[in-house]
């Protein structure tokens, strides 16, 4: 007995030591794994700061214009003569500065506009409760500080909700809500409120007027360039992911599965800033209608139109998405139907990615488009595709032979089914004993297992029957193709007219023959949505 107990407790510390062991073994692996990843930190933190900086120069200077602003803004606080005229009230320069400060001049505009007018507006306001408010008694002058409290909260915040004052003024409707009530509540307990009130106003002005001049004199980045400039890209990369669309559609190998991950493929790149658009364009416009008109022409431009310009391009863009996932369905046309359409098809193709072109080579050149922007080879390109499928009518109608082929053999399969589910569901005998209600609940559970089984296995097996048995089939997904890519000709015509219709209203230059510029997709393009940081607050 004795050893065999020793033998049991040498068997258990064996097992203890290969656990002790096997954990170790996975430590060392896991702090390894830790360390080559934090070898990796430094080199990858270079290459992100590098790659920004390197897609958009300007906010490298950004980036040092606002160090440059709160260093000035910081001297009202560190200097000691400054600091005796401001006291405490110069950290909200600071404070300012870090708020206003926006990427584009109309940002900073709008939010540095906004946040004056508010505090301005909030102190005389609130300078008139309190004279009102000390005129009385201290009962009395409590009452009229709350009821002006709640009068004025609630009112300032019901405005808030008027759609125009919403877009344009909401920024300065909170300042306005916050001010009004530090200076009303705090003047009830504090005598010299009003010092404090006109030395933030001060001290605000001072921030904002910092603000707008780093803004627009120190390497202005102006919204209505920004936007001016997204559109003329957002014509490229439709113009882009078309051609490449149709090109890898007859050219080169189409995957069903979706290996490749979405973000890398050249075509979803193309439409993708497209459809992000819509935020980022009415910002952008709101942006630039409070801008300087500090064009060589002088005159307003209408960035509203810009907007109409993307809703249209975003119409066309879903067409260019619906186009795209006919590259990506499980059911393609095989190669040799392909082939028979393949020269109209990529001709109608490469004449919208012209078109485009020239689209954007107008905006981007401020002119107005070519007379013969829509030409001959855009129609015929159409017509030859049209005239390629009225030749090949058996591929999209197929003859009824097969459609009753088709019929027969779903018939056959659902006879099947019912004889399977009658032969099985029916009982051999009825029993009245409670041993014979046992097995028929036993022998209906197992039935409507077999049925439950059965219904899944026969759903795949109609759906082939549908597929092989249909002869056009095969030809289905290229109809759904071509019928998007005339699509795209028909929205074509509305963003013609919405480009024409900015070119009347911007001025553009009339059109001069010559004007043509070759465009080239190798440039880099600055995504502007990624200039724009978000407001985490007021203050």
């Amino acid at each position: 007995m004795v050893p065999k107990v020793y033998a049991g407790q040498e068997m258990a510390m064996a097992e203890a030591e290969n656990e002790n062991c096997i954990m170790n073994v996975k430590w060392k692996k896991r702090v390894h794994v830790f360390g080559e990843r934090m070898k990796r930190v430094p080199n990858k933190a270079w290459q992100t700061t590098w790659k920004v900086g390197r897609e958009d120069p300007r906010r490298l200077i950004h980036a040092f214009k606002v160090g440059l602003s709160l260093t000035l803004v910081s001297l009202l606080y560190l200097l000691e003569p400054l600091f005796k005229g401001f006291g405490q009230s110069a950290i909200w320069a600071v404070m300012t500065v870090v708020v206003v400060l926006e990427f584009t001049a109309g940002a900073t505009l709008c939010k540095g506009l906004n946040r004056g007018l508010g505090t301005i507006l909030a102190g005389l306001l609130a300078f008139l409760v309190g004279y009102v408010a000390n005129a009385s008694g201290r009962v009395s002058q409590a009452i009229i500080i709350g009821a002006a409290v709640f009068f004025i909260g609630a009112l300032a915040t019901y405005l808030r909700f008027i759609p125009y004052i919403k877009k344009n003024y909401d920024y300065g409707l909170v300042i306005f809500l916050l001010t009004f009530n530090l200076i009303t509540v705090s003047s009830y307990r504090l005598e010299n409120v009003l010092k404090i009130a006109h030395d933030r106003v001060y001290t605000i002005a001072i921030g904002c007027a910092v603000c707008l001049l780093m803004s627009l004199l120190v390497f202005p980045n102006w919204s209505g360039e920004d936007l001016h400039n997204s559109t003329v890209y957002k014509l490229e990369g439709l113009a882009k992911s078309i051609e490449a669309c149709v090109n890898e559609y007859f050219y080169g190998e189409i995957e069903s599965s979706g290996d490749m991950k979405l973000s890398e493929d050249p075509i979803y790149k193309g439409y993708k800033a497209v459809l992000d658009s819509k935020s980022i364009d009415e910002t952008l416009a709101l942006h630039a209608s409070w801008e300087p008109r500090h064009s060589r022409y002088c005159h307003r431009f209408p960035w509203q139109q810009y907007v109409k310009v993307g809703a249209v391009l975003r119409q066309f863009g879903y067409t260019v998405v619906a186009l795209h996932g006919c590259l990506r369905t499980e059911i393609q046309t095989p190669r040799s139907v392909r082939a028979m359409f393949k020269d109209p098809c990529i001709r109608l193709a490469a004449e919208v990615s012209k078109v485009m072109i020239e689209l954007s080579n107008s905006i981007r050149n401020r002119r107005h488009c070519s007379p013969e922007i829509l030409s001959d080879h855009l129609h015929e390109a159409l017509q030859d595709l049209n005239t390629a499928i009225k030749s090949q009518p058996r591929l999209f109608l197929g003859p009824k032979h097969k459609h009753n082929q088709a019929t027969n053999m779903f018939k056959i399969a659902a006879e099947q089914v019912g004889q399977e589910r009658h032969g099985k569901t029916s009982l051999s005998s009825v029993k009245t004993d409670s041993s014979a209600l046992l097995e028929w609940k036993t022998k209906r559970v197992s039935v409507e297992q077999t049925k439950e089984s059965e219904r899944k296995s026969l759903r795949p097996q109609l759906s082939k029957i549908a597929i092989t048995s249909l002869e056009f089939s095969e030809a289905l997904p290229f109809a759904a193709f071509a019928s998007l890519l005339v699509e795209t000709v028909a929205k074509l015509d509305l963003v013609i007219e919405e480009v024409e219709e900015l070119g009347r209203l911007a001025c553009f230059k009339e059109f001069i023959p010559g004007d043509e510029v070759v465009v080239t997709f190798d440039e880099p393009r600055v995504d502007v949505s990624q200039n724009h940081l978000p407001s985490h607050g007021v203050d």
